[in-house]
């Protein structure tokens, strides 16, 4: 009862639509109404928090047992509600589509491994991954790269954020033969959604005191499509004159994060450009199992990890890193306002890494997936180990 009392007592200006103020996707107004609706229709009043669960394919079902087994020993108020989604498995259907948005319409909050997308042409271009995105309108994934204390790579005390916009662009899904032996494949590029994902980046450095953000384009080469997105940026940049503006071609900025990361702050990108920062910008810090990622629309709020990799080679080895899927759900925590449980959880993995004493193979150890676990677990608090 104590996280529905407070939010109960959470101030107006919390829970005004996105249509009013466009940060409220990072203020949490949708998930913070979801206990109250719950209470309303008499279903588990106990001030927990429903979450739709989505563990994916690969090591996904592996890395999600660890947060419910970390949640259960934090005392987390949260029931997941788990659905499985897989093109692999054959389990993934338009029905089962249909009862994942239902969830999530009602939930508000999700948390999700990597749905692999098979190479194979079945007919159907769109990927469920793909239309889940749409469906929720999952237009903003956000990337925090940051260094892990205690835990050293090439580059150290890394903190940047990659903002990208996965509705449009090269994800389109439109592709088609014109002739045979030709393929053509559609980038699609609106003003609309150019404008959104950049509004978004500077609310983002805004909120969170970030000094620069950075749009990453190819518009040398694709003078229209990139052209207009790096246009849409220029014209929200002039709306935020506190925040410094830079742009950058996408291949130089491959170069310059390698290079030199540190002289970014936030960064801006289509979609098909985010998604290869993101693994390259998660590489500098340890790989995909320490980075942390998440999405967002005008409503919804999915969590996830930040570099999507099935790791679908170590399945079933209990090798696989639950640090980023652990992280992810403590800032999902945190975006549910359940501050403390997420810091606790945070604080220990952390502690974890610091420590050194239980790494997976990836961080260059011999620990289980169940090791890092466990050392989590018992770095929750004295009053709070099993």
């Amino acid at each position: 009862m104590a996280a529905l009392r407070k939010v109960l007592a959470l101030p107006q200006r919390f829970v005004v639509p996105w249509s009013q103020v466009a940060w409220r996707t990072l203020a949490t107004s949708s998930s913070l109404q979801h206990p109250i609706r719950k209470q309303a229709e008499g279903v588990k009043t106990e001030g927990a928090f429903h979450v739709t669960m989505l563990p994916g394919d690969g090591v996904g079902p592996e890395l999600m047992h660890s947060v419910k087994e970390v949640f259960k020993a934090a005392d987390v108020p949260v029931v997941f509600d788990e659905f499985h989604l897989s093109e692999v498995q054959n389990t993934a259907s338009d029905s089962k589509l249909e009862e994942v948005l239902d969830s999530m319409k009602a939930n508000r909050v999700a948390i999700k491994g990597k749905i692999h997308t098979p190479m194979e042409n079945k007919g159907e271009l769109t990927s469920y991954e793909m239309k889940l995105r749409r469906k929720l309108d999952l237009f903003a994934n956000v990337v925090h790269v940051n260094s892990l204390p205690g835990y050293k790579t090439r580059h150290n005390n890394l903190d940047l954020v990659i903002i990208r916009e996965q509705t449009e662009g090269e994800y389109s899904s439109l592709e088609h033969e014109s002739a045979d032996g030709v393929i053509e494949c559609l980038k699609i590029i609106t003003r609309v959604k150019s404008n959104r994902i950049a509004k978004f980046a500077f609310d983002y450095a805004t909120k969170k005191g970030r000094s620069k953000v950075t749009a990453v384009h190819k518009a040398n080469i694709m003078k229209l499509g990139d052209g207009l997105f790096l246009q849409c940026c220029r014209d929200v940049a002039e709306l935020y004159p506190k925040i410094h503006f830079e742009t950058m071609i996408i291949d130089n900025c491959c170069m310059q994060l390698v290079q030199n990361p540190y002289q970014f702050d936030v960064l801006v990108m289509p979609n098909l450009y985010g998604n290869i920062i993101d693994n390259l910008a998660a590489g500098l810090v340890g790989g995909a199992g320490v980075v942390p990622g998440e999405s967002y629309s005008a409503e919804y709020a999915v969590f996830e990890t930040g570099a999507r990799h099935p790791f679908a080679q170590a399945v079933g080895r209990n090798i696989a890193n639950p640090t980023a899927m652990l992280l992810s759900a403590s800032n999902m925590l945190r975006h549910l306002n359940l501050e403390y449980h997420s810091k606790l959880i945070l604080e220990a993995v952390r502690k974890v890494i610091k420590v050194g004493k239980v790494r997976t193979r990836d961080m260059g150890g011999y620990s289980t997936t169940s090791d890092f676990m466990n050392a989590v677990v018992d770095n929750l608090g004295p009053s709070l180990k099993h």
